[in-house]
């Protein structure tokens, strides 16, 4: 899908569905356009990048080829930059990281994104409400960008951090494995985190502090602003991953405890009938008499011996144990 806004010099915005218009605009420098590809075949794309805006070749390939981490390319008159969204549902299994390619020139702005974002989404329904983002210029539409990938950004590390706060109060109430699983899978999530985070970073660093042509330097305090949120989520997604791994090393300790407790009951338990099986075993217990009366064996005195034996050895490893406090 190809999707065109118009933005006529102090004009509301105007959606257009005719690509053939391009070219026309493209020469009155004060006629901002915002060209947005999502999902569209590579030959069309290819096509319009290269006849339309002259792109050259090389800044086309790597558009097309969805295998880039964020960068930033001086073309000279415009501007190559791969940035990227962030999708996170609560409770799911990893972060879905989105690759978003952008051409920034001076009176133009073009993104390309094979999935659909739901960042550009809403800006584009907002810069149609609010005249504000394109009278600025193509630069700031770019930053209205860029801080709202921010905003997305910032939701998935709060929702992470909610996540391992839920694991560390259910470790201790009710450890499993399905536990651990998840544990691993939000180490996996904060790792994927920090990649994207730190390219993104140097990217807003260099629009931030670089001089380009298709940046006022008015502008550059924006990319700033973008860039210092960069840093303060780079140092929390470092925190969140030494944060899942004390959670981690906090379920291993708690499962250690509960094992050691549970081999604590049975050696108490081995250990209090162990000295009964040797003396039952020693014994034979052969201390009926075979003829009548049946009576006679209760005034065998190795029998009641045995039998109060019997009944002291454990109440004795019962009063040692508790003595050298193993209970």
């Amino acid at each position: 899908m190809i999707r065109i806004m118009s933005f006529p010099h102090e004009q509301h915005a105007e959606p257009l569905s005719d690509i053939a218009s391009i070219p026309a605009l493209l020469q009155d420098p004060h006629h901002l356009i915002w060209v947005d590809f999502g999902g569209e075949a590579h030959e069309v794309i290819e096509s319009v990048l290269k006849e339309f805006f002259g792109f050259h070749q090389l800044a086309i390939d790597d558009a097309l080829d969805a295998t880039h981490v964020p960068k930033l390319d001086d073309w000279g008159e415009y501007l190559y930059i791969v940035l990227c969204g962030i999708t996170y549902v609560k409770g799911g299994n990893d972060v879905e990281i989105q690759e978003l390619d952008v051409f920034l020139g001076k009176s133009f702005l073009v993104t390309l994104h094979d999935l659909p974002i739901a960042t550009v989404n809403r800006v584009w329904q907002t810069i149609q409400r609010d005249e504000r983002h394109h009278k600025m210029g193509a630069d700031h539409l770019l930053y209205k960008l860029s801080d709202e990938m921010v905003t997305d950004f910032m939701q998935a590390v709060e929702a992470i951090d909610d996540e391992i706060d839920w694991a560390e109060d259910t470790i201790f109430e009710k450890p499993s494995q399905s536990m651990v699983q998840r544990i691993f899978a939000l180490k996996r999530t904060s790792l994927h985190l920090r990649r994207a985070l730190s390219p993104l970073r140097e990217v807003f660093n260099k629009l931030a502090r670089d001089e380009y042509p298709m940046i006022d330097r008015k502008d550059s305090i924006y990319f700033r602003d973008v860039y210092d949120h960069l840093v303060r989520l780079h140092d929390i997604s470092e925190s969140l991953r030494d944060l899942v791994g004390g959670v981690l090393d906090t379920y291993l300790s708690v499962v250690s405890n509960r094992m050691n407790e549970i081999m604590k009951t049975l050696t108490i338990i081995t250990t209090i009938f162990m000295p009964l099986s040797f003396v039952v075993g020693f014994f034979g217990m052969n201390f009926f008499v075979p003829d009548p009366p049946n009576t006679a064996w209760v005034s065998n005195p190795v029998f009641l011996l045995t039998l109060l034996l019997l009944l002291m050895v454990p109440v004795g490893m019962y009063a040692w144990m508790r003595r050298r406090g193993w209970m």
